[in-house]
C-alpha cells in the first residue's frame, strides 16, 4: 500500500513537472511571436525612412510647391506608417517583459524548472 502511494506521488510529480515545463515552453513561443511583431513593426517604421530619403535625394528635380497636392498625403501615410510601426513595437515590448516576468514566476514555483532556464 505504502509502494502503491509512494508510486503515484512520484507519478504525479512528473506530471507536473511536465506541465510546467509545458507552460515554459508555450510562453517562450509567445515571446517568440512576439519578437516576430517586433521585427515587423521596425520594418514598418524604415518604410518611412526610406521614402523620405529619395524625396530628399531627388528634391532638386522638382518644386515642393507645384507636387503639394501628392506630398502632403504621403506624409499623412508615413505618420500613419510610424505611428503604426511604434505601436507594434512598444506593444511587442511590454508583452515580452509580461512573459519574462510570468516565466520568472514558473522559475520561483516550481524549482525543477528553473534548472533549464536561464
Amino acid at each position: 500500500m505504502e509502494q502503491e502511494k509512494s508510486d503515484f506521488m512520484e507519478e504525479d510529480n512528473k506530471s507536473l513537472e511536465s506541465i510546467v515545463i509545458n507552460e515554459v515552453q508555450l510562453l517562450l513561443a509567445e515571446k517568440r511571436t512576439s519578437l516576430s511583431v517586433m521585427r515587423t513593426g521596425i520594418a514598418v517604421l524604415v518604410i518611412p525612412l526610406s521614402v523620405l530619403s529619395v524625396l530628399i535625394a531627388t528634391s532638386k528635380y522638382y518644386d515642393i510647391f507645384h507636387v503639394m497636392s501628392m506630398f502632403i498625403p504621403l506624409m499623412v501615410l508615413n505618420a500613419i506608417l510610424i505611428i503604426l510601426g511604434l505601436f507594434l513595437v512598444v506593444r511587442s515590448f511590454l508583452k515580452m517583459r509580461h512573459y519574462d516576468s510570468l516565466i520568472q514566476k514558473l522559475k520561483k514555483k516550481h524549482s525543477a524548472v528553473s534548472e533549464f532556464i536561464d
